[in-house]
């Protein structure tokens, strides 16, 4: 169980782990849907990781219209706080290596999954109790989850004014966790309770 500085170290390590982790996941996601900039929210998320990406971007060049840099740093993140939390519960540094980079990689995946699932829930809730907010958070999220719905939107047939399909896609989002995250996480032997993810 671990002495309660141990536990008190772990509990922080996993806060400010997953909240740098997604805010550095935010940046990545919200640049490749060309977000609105102007948002608080987005320039919230940009100041924060404009320190540690503009100096990374020097080295890391884009890929495609993906910002690459922003993904190595969630990567570099991910690793740093598995490292920390093996380090806490004892391990040492006798810690593997290439297999850590593999389970951060899984910690990324499960991440996005997390931020599309839990998107998905606050915008079908918020279009129940607050139909047409001019909310920044909503419409960040609105903005993050649009090319995802859309193409799902176009084949859902008419149910006249009923949208069902942000319930496909969450639906989509669940089997992609199963059929996905489940089996890397088996491949790769990751550790229980040892990535980070919503």
């Amino acid at each position: 169980m671990g002495s309660p500085l141990t536990q008190a170290g772990l509990l922080l390590v996993n806060a400010i782990g997953s909240l740098v982790l997604l805010i550095v996941m935010l940046r990545f996601l919200l640049q490749l849907v060309r977000a609105d900039f102007y948002n608080p929210l987005s320039q919230m998320i940009v100041k924060f990781t404009n320190p540690l990406l503009i100096p990374l971007r020097r080295v890391i060049p884009g890929l495609g219209g993906l910002d690459m840099a922003s993904l190595v740093l969630a990567l570099a993140i991910q690793y740093v706080i598995m490292a920390l939390i093996l380090m806490l519960a004892g391990y040492g540094t006798g810690m593997p290596f290439v297999a850590m980079i593999g389970w951060a990689a899984v910690g990324i995946i499960k991440l996005l999954i997390s931020i599309y699932f839990w998107g998905m829930l606050i915008m079908v809730i918020a279009s129940w109790v607050a139909p047409g907010s001019y909310n920044p958070a909503l419409i960040l999220i609105n903005q993050l989850l649009e090319p995802v719905i859309r193409p799902v939107r176009k084949i859902m047939p008419d149910m006249g004014g009923l949208d069902l399909s942000p319930l496909v896609v969450i639906l989509g989002i669940q089997l992609a966790e199963i059929l996905i995250l489940y089996p890397l996480k088996q491949v790769l032997q990751v550790p229980s309770g040892l990535i980070m993810g919503l």
